[in-house]
């Protein structure tokens, strides 16, 4: 198996944030009046911009040599798959309630109106290895707290959480007390 350091190649950070921030687009009232969202879409339309996404996103996650990554469902996925492949790690996936066939553990979590659970196979973490968690933004920071909580409770080690966007405005980051978070665009 390739190593992690030699599949992860230096990337020019800023250069990769400069091209980031145009091809994520920003639509306002949406999904309802007085949101700001940030639409993916035409990034992920992008081939040489999603590479180079995905590319800065692996060789930060390389840096903590995680065992496996864990993805978020559903857009941590679209971000997870990729640099699974590229770094040569399993990828673990969190879902929605009732979406994996096998035995699973649960973690509950609060919405802004009300609650949800996540859902990992109960054999996919093992205990005392690495895992960085992959979701495609940090906002409130409620979901990744969830799974990071997940994570340890079945005796994983988080090694990160990685994101390509951060709304800090939001202030994601004190959900996730200790836990090194690399963003590639944060937006104050």
């Amino acid at each position: 198996m390739t190593s992690i350091a030699a599949t992860a190649k230096p990337v020019d950070r800023e250069a990769v944030e400069s091209q980031l921030r145009a091809l994520i687009r920003d639509v306002a009232d949406f999904p309802k009046p007085g949101v700001g969202f940030k639409d993916i879409t035409p990034l992920l339309e992008n081939v040489a911009g999603f590479r180079a996404c995905i590319a800065a996103l692996a060789a930060r996650i390389a840096e903590h040599r995680p065992d496996a990554l864990i993805a978020i469902e559903s857009r941590g996925f679209i971000f997870g798959a990729p640099l699974a492949t590229l770094i040569g790690l399993p990828l673990i996936v969190v879902r929605k309630p009732g979406k994996l066939p096998r035995r699973t553990e649960s973690v509950a979590y609060q919405l802004e109106y009300g609650e949800d659970l996540l859902e990992v196979h109960a054999d996919a973490i093992v205990a005392g290895r690495r895992y960085v968690i992959v979701d495609d933004v940090l906002a409130t920071g409620g979901t990744a707290a969830a799974v990071v909580s997940l994570v340890t409770r079945l005796g994983g080690v988080l090694a990160a959480c990685a994101f390509p966007i951060e709304l800090a405005f939001l202030d994601g980051r004190s959900r996730l007390p200790g836990v090194q978070v690399d963003s590639l665009v944060t937006y104050p």
